[in-house]
């Protein structure tokens, strides 16, 4: 398996950027995670960095094991309720969280929150992540369309996240796959993906002829479209697997 990957994170229009992105790469396996803290007061960039470099460590001392994805999201969480409960501040050190693990024979991926992970395959969106969002709960009754989150009023309203009290576990855990020449992935928070849409996303990736020429594309049209918006903090990982 011969795999290449690219990582952006910009603050965009605003003071502090409270989106975070990792990778990590061990004897053939790799670990991705992207994660957009809420909250503002600089709260949300210390859940971000936690939830983050939570994956990265687990991934550290045990490699893509059965476990690994359960137990990151489960030790974030218990550590973002300690840093509420340590602050007094149980409104803040909320996050999405996006994780997405490689090796030879298995590629999975688990996400909370509106942060995404988008599948491709010959050039095409397979799928990508449902958010923990209202607009997606519009969507998931015929409502609006998958295309109209984008724009709708309640985008920003979270149903799920990291550092929000669960009566169970809130997190979504896909199935693994088996990885294949020609996938593509993109994991993206929503200051990313919310500014692009799926049309273009599909005709950066068949100009690209590598995963950084994809990403840096793409970027350049969010950014264009986030011109006088004051732009939220924007964040992506993109990885393909040639073969």
């Amino acid at each position: 398996m011969q795999l290449t990957y690219h990582l952006l994170s910009d603050k965009g229009n605003r003071r502090n950027n409270e989106d975070r992105v990792a990778s990590y790469q061990r004897d053939g396996e790799y670990c991705f995670a992207l994660a957009d803290g809420l909250g503002g007061h600089e709260k949300g960039e210390v859940a971000s960095k936690t939830a983050v470099d939570t994956c990265v460590e687990l991934f550290k001392k045990t490699g893509f094991d059965e476990f690994l994805m359960r137990d990151s999201f489960e030790v974030a969480q218990e550590r973002l309720l300690e840093l509420q409960e340590k602050n007094m501040m149980p409104d803040d050190f909320k996050t999405t969280l996006v994780l997405l693990c490689i090796n030879e024979k298995n590629i999975n991926w688990g996400h909370i929150g509106d942060s995404r992970l988008y599948l491709f395959e010959n050039k095409k969106i397979v799928l990508h992540t449902l958010d923990h969002s209202v607009p997606q709960v519009l969507v998931n009754i015929g409502e609006i369309e998958d295309k109209d989150i984008r724009n709708h009023p309640d985008r920003s309203h979270l149903l799920s996240a990291m550092g929000i009290e669960w009566q169970r576990p809130r997190y979504e855990i896909a199935e693994p796959i088996e990885p294949k020449p020609g996938q593509a992935f993109l994991m993206a928070s929503d200051g990313f993906w919310e500014l692009i849409t799926d049309e273009d996303m599909v005709k950066c990736l068949k100009k690209a002829d590598d995963v950084h020429k994809w990403m840096q594309n793409m970027e350049k049209i969010v950014v264009t479209n986030g011109e006088g918006k004051n732009m939220d903090n924007y964040s992506a990982i993109g990885i393909w697997i040639t073969k």
